[in-house]
């Protein structure tokens, strides 16, 4: 639970931070200061969920995508979140090209529904969380 505990905080402030950033003027230093805040709070986000997944479902998972898909089988995320989900770890995989003008303008435009995915999810994984010790007191 402590290391789950610890997870919940970083993709906390992971996440403040990349809804600050979006709040911004756009600007191309915003869109790439955006690109890179994407880049360490989908980290946070997905070790978060495998976490959960290995702590609350007893659920292994090496990879973003294996961890997504783990989340739908165990009725934890749907269909369409998952879908979402793996388009995101594509964006995030493409990160490492926004020096091509065209990719760091594509990975942006989405940022704001992966924002909004990976708060809805982030928040799911909470509320279990509280719930658990809730339990546990």
């Amino acid at each position: 639970m402590e290391r789950l505990e610890r997870r919940i905080k970083e993709t906390n402030k992971a996440l403040a931070q990349l809804r600050e950033i979006l709040e911004q003027p756009y600007s191309v230093i915003v869109r790439d200061a955006t690109i890179q805040r994407f880049e360490y709070t989908f980290e946070a986000f997905w070790k978060l969920l495998r976490e959960y997944l290995r702590e609350g479902e007893g659920i292994i998972s090496n990879s973003p995508k294996s961890c997504f898909r783990e989340a739908l089988s165990a009725g934890f995320i749907g269909e369409e979140q998952t879908i979402t989900c793996l388009e995101m770890a594509d964006d995030r995989n493409l990160t490492s090209h926004a020096y091509i003008e065209e990719v760091a303008e594509q990975i942006y435009r989405k940022l704001e529904s992966h924002t909004k995915l990976m708060d809805d999810i982030f928040n799911l994984i909470k509320r279990k969380f509280e719930d658990q010790n809730i339990e546990n007191v």
